[in-house]
């Protein structure tokens, strides 16, 4: 039975028992984890598989400085379309609308859909995310770096299982992330890039009311709600890759990755952890200017935005 409360209403009364939930659950999988890792039956798998990716001859070791630039503004890009994914989410009365200017260059026989302002802001986002991640593909392909996160042997399989089981009994797998990543990271590298990211982008265009009113013969196999619920699951799942990627990279010896992410070195400095700090700072310094009126202002230079404040409510009595 329903109780009538809006989605986000909803999802924050949920939280704390899923945060429980989530708690428990990951305290079972360490537990059952440790006796099968420790096990004699888990060494000799684990001696068997150490969980390194099959690695092709050839492939470059160590990270281009443009991977290192397109890292940082991945990580930029997607905070803004998670933030403006949930804004939508969370529903209620949109009170600024922007509609595209047809005339120069970009002129349709249509005219312009009207959208709420935090759905602009989802789509410029959403732009800038896809541009970098394609011109990631396009240099990986041309720089032989595809094969880092692209698998090319089946054994990726149980090395990426031992790799998984490792993680999971709190013995962290060990490898040069520098050479060559283990099959997990592999995996999960592969999922993001080449799985979830084009999912991501034909259900956001599915959605999309320029594209969902001419979509229509779609409807019956690949209806709209569909493509939504596929859109906001496949963007749960890029928050917890970046979670869980994060937690890693800090907890697997933070000094020398954030050197490979972010200063493109292999050593013990802390270049890489400044270069780090300092990115938090600038995108925390972003998010703090892009307060409402200036995305308005923003937004004014592509199209016309109409924007009514909301009524102030009427006094009781």
């Amino acid at each position: 039975m329903s109780t009538g409360a809006p989605p986000a209403e909803r999802t924050r009364r949920r939280l704390p028992w899923l945060v429980a939930g989530a708690v428990v659950l990951a305290v079972l999988v360490v537990i059952a984890a440790r006796l099968l890792r420790f096990s004699p039956a888990g060494e000799a798998f684990v001696g068997a598989f150490p969980g390194a990716a099959p690695r092709l001859d050839g492939t470059p070791e160590g990270f281009p400085a443009w991977a290192a630039w397109q890292h940082g503004l991945n990580a930029v890009f997607l905070l803004f379309t998670v933030r403006s994914g949930w804004r939508i989410h969370r529903g209620g009365r949109p009170t600024t609308f922007w509609t595209r200017r047809n005339d120069g260059r970009i002129r349709t026989a249509n005219p312009p859909i009207r959208i709420a302002i935090d759905l602009w802001s989802h789509y410029v986002a959403d732009t800038l995310w896809v541009l970098n991640g394609v011109l990631f593909v396009v240099l990986a392909a041309a720089s032989g770096h595809w094969a880092r996160i692209v698998p090319t042997d089946w054994s990726v399989v149980p090395q990426a299982v031992s790799a998984g089981l490792q993680y999971a009994s709190l013995a962290w797998p060990t490898e040069n992330g520098w050479v060559n990543y283990n099959a997990l990271q592999q995996l999960s590298y592969f999922a993001v890039v080449y799985v979830a990211g084009p999912i991501a982008v034909l259900t956001g265009l599915r959605a999309a009311p320029g594209f969902a009113a001419r979509l229509r013969f779609l409807d019956a196999r690949f209806p709209l709600r569909t493509a939504k619920t596929i859109h906001w699951w496949t963007m749960w799942f890029l928050v917890a890759f970046t979670a869980v990627h994060v937690f890693l990279v800090l907890a697997t010896g933070a000094v020398r990755n954030l050197n490979h992410i972010y200063a493109v070195r292999d050593d013990e400095s802390w270049v890489g952890v400044v270069v780090f700090v300092v990115s938090l700072l600038l995108t925390g310094g972003l998010v703090a200017a892009l307060r409402p009126p200036v995305v308005r202002r923003v937004a004014g230079l592509t199209g016309t935005v109409l924007h009514r404040p909301p009524k102030a409510p009427r006094p009781r009595g």
